[in-house]
């Protein structure tokens, strides 16, 4: 490793330090200035002030700001995110239970952006101007701008309701339950204990909810691949392949698009965290069990401790994610170091 790149690693981590601790500092003080009382949400009407004050005592509410700031920061960094307020269990068994659901969601989701957007991208470039090049433009421009929840209810409707084809909820079918969770993602677990029935019940399940949150989001890709590949389709080295009588694809795909890959790629390791923390329509349209779900049902419990806790999960893993894409850039190309 070369001292240039030793040293923007080390400042991207000391930035994104600071980055954190505001993200931190928002979170918290913003879900408590929010309207309403959280002992009154949980307790419901009826409850006596004793009871509610001993609630309040119980989870720290009656203690002033900076008292409650600083045992806020003090347990994350013990990686203690507190009690749930509606459920008698610590905040991290919560994201535990729920946040394999959204990462299997968001990898498969992966799959869809990749084939459909980046494979689109190259083919319009190859056909630029063309009325193939037109459509798949139009196409991604259509689909960046339908909202998830349509496109999942419309697909709902039509291959579960109409046709019957696949299920419009949840991961698995009643009675499908894995006998062994290994690593909370249903279909690797399936693989790993060989149980096929559990691996197509659950693929059945992925099918919509990730065509759906993929679909979206794939005509960003479409665009970008695009406008990458016509750059460097225009290369001196292209040129020079195809005035050797290199084959069209063997420069398109094996010289062409890996120059074309060092946007793409940064642009698909911050999506892929957005898309952990941004699963949440397409979770509630299709009843998905994960951690954008849960965040949803705990604010309508009133239960800001989970909601706390889950919104700085999810923005401390973007910014994780933000270092990592950031780090590897500085491997694929050396010029962002200096």
């Amino acid at each position: 490793m070369t001292p240039g790149l030793r040293r923007y690693i080390f400042m991207r981590i000391l930035l994104t330090i600071p980055m954190i601790l505001i993200l931190v500092t928002v979170v918290f003080f913003v879900l408590r200035v929010l309207p309403g009382d959280p002992a009154l949400a949980v307790l419901r009407e009826g409850a006596s002030e004793e009871q509610l004050e001993a609630f309040r005592e119980t989870l720290g509410l009656n203690k002033p700001l900076p008292e409650q700031y600083f045992e806020f920061v003090s347990g994350l960094v013990r990686f203690d995110f507190g009690e749930s307020m509606t459920r008698d269990r610590p905040v991290v068994d919560e994201i535990k239970t729920f946040f394999p659901a959204t990462v299997e969601l968001a990898f498969y989701s992966m799959f869809v952006i990749v084939g459909v957007g980046i494979f689109s991208g190259v083919y319009a470039a190859q056909k630029r101007k063309t009325a193939a090049d037109y459509t798949i433009r139009i196409l991604s421009i259509v689909l960046y701008s339908l909202p998830i929840f349509w496109l999942g209810i419309i697909l709902q409707m039509n291959f579960g309701a109409k046709w019957g084809l696949l299920p419009v909820a949840g991961r698995l079918s009643a009675g499908m339950t894995p006998d062994v969770t290994i690593t909370g993602l249903y279909t690797i677990d399936a693989i790993l204990t060989q149980d096929w029935a559990l691996l197509k019940d659950a693929i059945r399940h992925l099918i919509m909810p990730s065509l759906t949150l993929g679909l979206i989001l794939a005509g960003i890709f479409t665009r970008l691949t695009r406008a990458n590949m016509l750059e460097v389709l225009e290369e001196d080295y292209i040129v020079a392949g195809r005035a050797r009588g290199l084959h069209e694809k063997t420069l398109v795909f094996r010289h062409g698009l890996r120059n074309a890959l060092i946007p793409i790629v940064t642009l698909l390791g911050l999506q892929f965290a957005i898309l952990l923390a941004g699963a949440i329509l397409t979770e509630t349209t299709f009843s998905w069990p994960g951690l954008g779900r849960l965040v949803v049902d705990r604010i309508f419990d009133r239960d800001f401790t989970t909601v706390q806790a889950s919104i700085l999960f999810f923005a401390v893993l973007v910014a994780g994610f933000s270092l990592f894409v950031d780090i590897l850039y500085g491997f694929i190309d050396p010029r962002i170091r200096y």
